[in-house]
């Protein structure tokens, strides 16, 4: 028997072992007869279990529920709500068991099969990035190589390179959007500046940009301190046939047959950057191009509906059409948008032009009650006041990019 038990001070081990008879201990550690009590020892060893247990179960809920995402912050959070006083930060559970929890939390909420399949998706997923990012040097690292992974979870690839942007640029030539982010944070004393590269993908993808020197460097997890396991291409394709019962070929063949998904947001910016070159009639439209007057009706957009994504798309999208078949803008504009809009910015789209006829009187009395016994009616209301005030000259207005950027924040804007 070793001389201290695996997770006790040399006090309580010295405890543990008087309680069971042990004869092994040193003379050195003879006890005074006034030590306490076996039985207040095993509550008080119970209680702080408990509630170390507790605070973990907490962090992990946090964590797996987005509320936090850092440990320490997640570990202070639970640890106030579940004790009511101060807590040595030692008692505190460290990151291995909040991460344990964390695991146990996913496969209780998420199910072993539901598990098992989203795993093999995010796998291959990174393996197609991956191979796209060959002469990177790519290593998975993170969740989806150890088999972690939860709902939320993001595909992390470690990719060597002197020049970050080389790398961004790879990932825009497979059609998908990126961001290029540079970190600064204080490591071991020292300033240091991480770059990564954000890809929004079906999954979340996030490259992390090392110098090629560090190649053969072993990095090492704030997590546990050990060594960060990692897989090369060949290594993660081994892994997935091994787990899914087949051999690399096929493998091979649904990584080949996974194309790089459309961008729908890269489709909206190249519709509208023509309307730049789209002069519209000055009687009607005497701010000038067709861009300048989408711009304006989407500021009043924004004004009148804030967080309404599909509404403000149709506002900025209603007169796309006019760059592609000027006799038909509103068919041209949602034929090039077709599967990349909603239902209800598809028909805001399409009877724009009606909520003129609206206004000014020359809309037939069918389309008339056709349109107000819809339950969209009221928002084509409002889209057609602003498509009629966004016609002045002169009034400042956001380039496409942030337009757009505003557009998709709305997606996380209340995560």
């Amino acid at each position: 028997m070793p001389l201290f038990v695996a997770g006790l001070s040399e006090a309580a081990d010295v405890q543990w072992r008087v309680r069971r008879g042990s004869h092994a201990l040193p003379r050195q550690f003879a006890l005074p007869r006034t030590y306490p009590l076996a039985a207040q020892f095993d509550r008080d060893l119970m209680t702080h279990s408990k509630l170390r247990r507790k605070i973990a179960w907490e962090a992990a809920r946090l964590l797996y529920a987005r509320e936090e995402s850092e440990y320490f912050q997640a570990k202070r959070k639970a640890s106030r709500r579940i004790a009511s006083g101060w807590i040595r930060p030692a008692d505190l559970p460290s990151n291995a068991e909040i991460r344990d929890e964390v695991r146990v939390m996913a496969r209780l909420i998420e199910g072993q099969q539901g598990h098992s399949d989203r795993l093999e998706e995010m796998r291959i997923r990174a393996l197609w990035w991956m191979e796209q990012l060959q002469m990177f040097h790519p290593r998975l690292i993170g969740s989806v190589l150890t088999g972690h992974v939860r709902d939320g979870s993001d595909v992390d690839i470690h990719v060597f390179s002197g020049n970050p942007s080389a790398v961004a640029s790879r990932v825009e030539q497979t059609g998908m959007a990126c961001e290029l982010e540079r970190k600064r944070v204080v490591k071991n004393g020292e300033n240091r500046v991480f770059s990564h590269v954000h890809i929004r993908d079906r999954y979340p993808i996030e490259l992390t940009v090392y110098p090629p020197a560090l190649l053969g460097h072993r990095f090492r997890s704030s997590i546990d301190g050990k060594a960060i396991p990692r897989a090369t291409i060949s290594e993660l394709k081994r892994l997935i046939a091994l787990e899914g019962g087949r051999d690399e070929a096929t493998v091979d063949r649904q990584v080949q047959q996974m194309d790089s998904p459309v961008d729908r947001w890269q489709v909206y910016a190249a519709l509208l950057m023509p309307l730049e070159r789209v002069r519209q009639n000055p009687q009607y439209h005497p701010e000038g191009d067709a861009l300048y007057h989408s711009l304006q009706v989407f500021q009043l957009a924004r004004d009148a509906m804030p967080y309404d994504e599909e509404f403000l798309l149709a506002a900025l999208l209603h007169d796309v059409g006019k760059a592609i078949d000027p006799a038909d803008h509103v068919a041209a504009g949602l034929e090039a948008l077709a599967g990349f809009i909603t239902a209800r910015t598809h028909w805001l789209i399409e009877h724009h032009m009606w909520g003129h006829g609206l206004r000014d009187g020359t809309l037939g009395a069918r389309r008339r009650r056709r349109l107000v016994q819809h339950p969209w009616y009221e928002d084509l209301l409002e889209l057609s006041s602003c498509d009629v005030d966004g016609r002045q000259r002169g009034v400042m207005v956001d380039e496409v990019d942030d337009a757009l950027e505003y557009i998709r924040g709305l997606e996380t804007m209340f995560d």
